[in-house]
């Protein structure tokens, strides 16, 4: 959905708008037989000038230094934006994977070391209480540094706000964040059952895969890679 951050229904207030964006959801239980991802083509009105956001921080690229290293460091810089929306809300929606908010490193750190080394069969070690088993650990991973990402980007100054588009760009053009998620959907790929394949598809928004293609399996690589 093309919509500022913080919308997923569109421009606030504008009911019918809004009832039409949740007619196109529903009717999508009519004809889905399997995993599926529609966009929806109309912009929101007002908010068609906000693909041209860019976020205020910008972060050094160390290519030779280690994702989980890139990654702390840029959680470390994100802290205090983040906090900030925190404190204006009263509430977090970091979290899915079951780790409170106070252990946003420990995530980034479990995030980098599989994007790092490749793991994405063993569940990871630690003092956190994980929800979910591997690889399907992994997507809640994702959503909650992206959570945290999109909390800070909130807490930016200026009525300027970020779409669907402008956080995918950014996410996956100028952050750690990015390169590691790109890193694990290749590990993933590696993998090659289909339960890494489908974890793939819910890591990457389509069209944002390194190399092209699409990132929800096909039916035939769900074939090609079956086990017997």
């Amino acid at each position: 959905m093309p919509f500022a951050l913080g919308r997923p229904l569109g421009t606030a207030d504008d009911a019918d708008f809004q009832k039409n964006v949740l007619r196109a959801s529903f009717a999508m239980l009519q004809s889905a037989v399997e995993p599926t991802i529609e966009d929806y083509p109309i912009e929101a009105p007002v908010e068609s000038g906000s693909s041209e956001w860019s976020c205020p921080v910008s972060f050094a690229v160390a290519k030779d230094e280690s994702i989980s290293a890139r990654l702390l460091a840029e959680i470390n810089l994100m802290a205090p934006w983040s906090a900030e929306t925190r404190a204006a809300r009263g509430r977090t929606l970091f979290g899915a994977t079951g780790a409170g908010p106070d252990q946003v490193e420990q995530v980034a750190k479990v995030l980098g070391e599989i994007a790092d080394h490749g793991n994405v069969i063993d569940l990871p070690a630690g003092d956190i209480s994980w929800q979910f088993e591997m690889p399907l650990l992994i997507r809640h991973l994702v959503d909650d540094l992206r959570t945290f990402y999109h909390e800070a980007v909130s807490a930016q100054p200026g009525d300027s706000v970020p779409n669907h588009e402008a956080l995918n760009d950014w996410i996956f053009s100028g952050t750690a964040l990015g390169d590691g998620i790109q890193a694990i959907a290749q590990h993933l790929t590696h993998a090659g059952d289909g339960e890494s394949l489908m974890t793939r598809g819910f890591l990457v928004p389509e069209g944002y895969l390194a190399g092209g293609g699409s990132s929800f399996p096909t039916p035939a690589e769900m074939q090609k890679n079956r086990k017997p």
